[in-house]
């Protein structure tokens, strides 16, 4: 079992960057983890997954202002956050899982979910 914890969440202002890290005791996040976000009333979506053969998917809509990365002795998971705007103001979560069969195509689904941490990012 994994139980993911985040940090490193904050205000800022626009424009500005911030790092998250999630750790969880021993796992070495190879595949199916990633970041999350959530604003109230609107739908979770994926910002930066690794993927069951080891790919990293991001979401568009960051257009490469964000990084995933990794540091498997600390057993760390991070983003890297820069040039961020309002609209990226948010609950952000970490989470791992398992690769799992989807019709015909092997697909992660996610269990383990950290506790979320606050973005929040004024003009």
């Amino acid at each position: 079992q994994v139980r993911p914890v985040e940090s490193g969440g904050g205000s800022v202002r626009a424009g500005g960057s911030l790092q998250l890290a999630c750790t969880a005791s021993g796992y070495i996040f190879n595949n199916c983890v990633g970041w999350f976000r959530q604003v109230p009333g609107k739908e979770r979506e994926a910002l930066a997954t690794i993927e069951t053969d080891g790919s990293i998917t991001y979401l568009d809509s960051i257009k490469g202002r964000f990084r995933i990365s990794k540091d498997i002795t600390k057993s760390s998971l991070f983003l890297t956050m820069n040039s961020l705007q309002p609209e990226d103001t948010a609950v952000y979560y970490c989470a791992a899982g398992t690769p799992e069969w989807k019709g015909f195509s092997l697909k992660c689904a996610y269990y383990d979910w950290g506790q979320g941490t606050q973005v929040t990012v004024s003009s």
